[in-house]
């Protein structure tokens, strides 16, 4: 048994430092980078793919709504031509570092509040997927159980990773509670054995005590999450235990 471990990095921009990219990097399978509309720039960019490279990880497009000021966690009235081009010029920027490279894009998981809104909103979704397949449409797409992006993009011939969280609460539909910051991780050990049961059970236990069912083809671990270094390395020791490899979905 195997699943693919993703986090989003190259969310520093300017004199701004933020997550953990050289510890994570070693410690994932795919990384979601940003492409400077919430976070990230140039500079940035091209530094970790390069780092994704000296790894040996698969690297993604996490495009995000233009709000570096809010992190790209503000929901935005966009236009279904807006959402097209706010994707085709990131997922398009990070793709030309990518060859720089010798790399591929292989997987696209838009960030924040366009996450989310993507998820529940059969329109959001649907731009998103059109602006992306205008790119590639084989390029695998990251979504939440039960979600707008996961069935319209199945209809529409996208292939498709199913997502849950190592760091974040889920509801009984299988989404997730979208927070501004993850919780401090205080037992990385209890969190890694729920990992662990999304993967091989597909049940996870939502806050108010009832059972979700999910099926785990991607762990997303936020690298800004206070902990998340000392969870992921506690979800690798879980999993040898298990005998579950870690592996991209690109690989898989």
């Amino acid at each position: 048994m195997y699943v693919d471990l993703n986090c989003d990095m190259g969310e520093s921009f300017g004199h701004y430092q933020l997550g953990n990219d050289e510890e994570m990097m070693a410690l994932i399978s795919s990384a979601n980078i940003a492409c400077g509309f919430h976070a990230g720039d140039p500079h940035v960019m091209r530094k970790t793919v390069q780092l994704a490279r000296q790894h040996g990880v698969s690297i993604g497009a996490h495009p995000g709504f233009p709000d570096m000021m809010g992190f790209g966690r503000r929901y935005m009235n966009c236009s279904a031509e807006e959402i097209r081009d706010y994707i085709l010029y990131q997922t398009g920027a990070l793709r030309e570092f990518a060859r720089a490279y010798q790399l591929d894009l292989d997987h696209c998981k838009p960030h924040g509040a366009l996450y989310m809104m993507a998820m529940a909103d059969e329109k959001i979704a649907r731009a998103f997927l059109e602006g992306l397949a205008m790119l590639d449409e084989k390029m695998i797409v990251f979504a939440l159980n039960g979600s707008a992006v996961a069935w319209l993009g199945e209809k529409m011939g996208i292939p498709i990773a199913l997502e849950v969280y190592a760091d974040r609460e889920h509801t009984e539909d299988g989404s997730i509670v979208l927070t501004r910051s993850g919780p401090t991780i205080s037992d990385p050990q209890t969190m890694a054995k729920r990992v662990v049961r999304m993967v091989k059970e597909g049940k996870v236990t939502t806050p108010d005590g009832k059972e979700a069912t999910v099926r785990a083809d991607t762990i997303c671990i936020h690298g800004d999450t206070p902990g998340a270094v000392e969870l992921t390395k506690a979800i690798h020791h879980a999993f040898r235990e298990a005998g579950i490899e870690i592996r991209s979905v690109k690989k898989s």
